[in-house]
């Protein structure tokens, strides 16, 4: 139980935070009609209700004194300091989320309904996993009933959703040339120039075992066999629970709430949406495993459904052969027949990496090194030991649907901790440089829409000294 509470104070933090942070209340996200807002017009004040507490207002968006107080509550939970964060500074901030959510608004940025329900769901369910039903999720967050918690939980979402999506609009229009990248980089005075720490290339050759066909016909015919016993009356629920091998959700019954663009693999929606409500699919494979699906309700283009996976097992004798191919292959490369990323090329089983020679694409920033101090640990203690150019031993892993795999990782190049270079460290000043004149983009942005949208503040605020013209002086 102490691993759950501290998992839910995590969620605090992160994702539920925005129940304070937004203002987990009603008046604080209140919508005021589009046809009382002209331009740069006061709304008719007859139209606007009164509200005790506001302090600001954006376009059709609202700001409480109280917002500033959540805020900073959102921050310390974080563990973020606020002592020289000032009033005026947090309210800054607040209005550029609403002048956010407001342009979204203005700019038909969609964020369906069912976007935002699929994210609360999975939010909800993953609350309630941790602290072990709603009743404890209501009181954790003072809520009197689920259907008040559903109801703020939805806005909050939607709106944060249109705040990212227009501030993901800004952003993604920016593009840089090497031109700019190489005046940006001449711009840095020599003792100011950045510098970057140790980090690594890495490329891995994978084996996967061979599964049977006799395995694969076992798998089959005991989903098969479940769904005979589920048509005559057995829970979906309760096999999918005992048997399911799908971690993500095994827990609640093999239970998933999808559309067209959630992103599960393509013969996962082609199955279920080619089924009617009430229907149970037939065994098939995906490259997790093997499937049944069973349609709970269909609303639209959203599905509930439940499903059950199962993964044909591996044998002893595949594991062996798998053990001695790599063995082969290891050896191969360390007598010199081959090189390493030709050996990746004819004989990896991982096609995301075969065709680029085995070399690893950092997830996080698209390129192929790798920070040391930013790696991933199970990464790193499979790597961290190996000199340039040297060929690890065997080492069984698993790859991203659990399967037992054997992987050969070399060390291609480490780069010690240095100054940047233009040349050597282009792809980091080009993102650099990107991201300046993407600030950069966004502030002129702000100052063009702040000139377009009726913003109010009110009371002792009006005396803070912005970084924006929120007061349009």
């Amino acid at each position: 139980m102490l691993l759950k509470i501290k998992n839910m104070k995590f969620i605090s933090k992160s994702i539920l935070v925005l129940l304070l942070a937004c203002g987990f209340s009603a008046a604080a996200q209140e919508i005021v009609p589009e046809k009382d807002v002209a331009e740069n017009t006061p709304p008719p004040q007859k139209q606007r209700q009164k509200i005790d507490g506001v302090i600001a207002t954006v376009g059709d968006y609202l700001v409480l004194d109280s917002d500033i107080d959540k805020s900073y509550l959102e921050m310390s939970s974080q563990g973020i300091a606020t002592t020289d964060i000032n009033r005026c500074q947090m309210l800054g901030k607040l209005l550029e989320d609403k002048l956010y959510a407001h342009q979204a608004i203005q700019d038909s940025i969609v964020v369906t309904d069912a976007q935002v329900k699929e994210k609360m769901s999975k939010q909800m369910d993953y609350m309630v996993e941790q602290l072990g039903s709603m009743d404890k999720v209501l009181a954790y967050f003072k809520k009197p009933n689920e259907e008040d918690f559903r109801t703020d939980l939805f806005d909050i979402i939607k709106t944060q959703n249109l705040i990212e999506e227009m501030h993901r609009k800004i952003i993604d229009e920016v593009e840089i040339t090497p031109e700019e990248v190489r005046k940006f980089f001449k711009r840095i005075p020599t003792d100011e120039l950045p510098t970057f720490g140790a980090e690594m290339e890495v490329a891995q050759i994978v084996i996967k075992p061979k599964i049977t066909e006799e395995e694969k016909q076992k798998t089959i015919e005991r989903l098969q066999e479940f769904k005979r016993e589920i048509e005559a009356g057995s829970s979906f629920f309760s096999k999918a629970v005992l048997y399911s091998q799908d971690p993500g959700s095994k827990s609640n019954g093999g239970f998933y709430k999808m559309n067209r663009k959630t992103p599960f693999v393509k013969e996962f929606k082609d199955i279920a949406f080619s089924l009617a409500e009430g229907e149970i699919s037939e065994p098939f494979e995906t490259t997790f495993g093997y499937h049944i699906i069973y349609i709970e309700k269909i609303r639209g283009q959203e599905l509930d459904l439940r499903h059950i996976l199962l993964s044909p097992k591996i044998s002893e004798e595949s594991m062996e052969e798998a053990k001695q191919r790599v063995n082969t292959i290891r050896q191969k490369i360390i007598n010199k027949e081959i090189s390493f990323a030709d050996a990746a090329r004819s004989e990896s089983d991982e096609k995301e990496t075969r065709a680029n020679g085995g070399v690893l694409i950092n997830p996080k920033t698209q390129d192929t090194r790798f920070d040391l101090t930013k790696m991933d640990p199970s990464l790193y203690s499979q790597v961290s030991n190996l000199t340039e150019g040297e060929v690890s031993l065997p080492q069984i892993d698993e790859d991203e649907t659990q399967k037992k795999i054997y992987k050969l990782l070399m060390v291609t190049n480490r780069y010690n901790e240095h100054t940047a270079d233009y040349v050597q460290d282009y792809i980091k000043i080009k993102n650099l440089a990107l991201k300046e004149k993407q600030i950069k983009r966004v502030g002129e942005w702000s100052d063009e829409k702040i000139k377009e949208t009726y913003i109010k503040i009110n009371g002792e605020y009006r005396d803070c000294a912005f970084t924006n013209n929120w007061l349009k002086n």
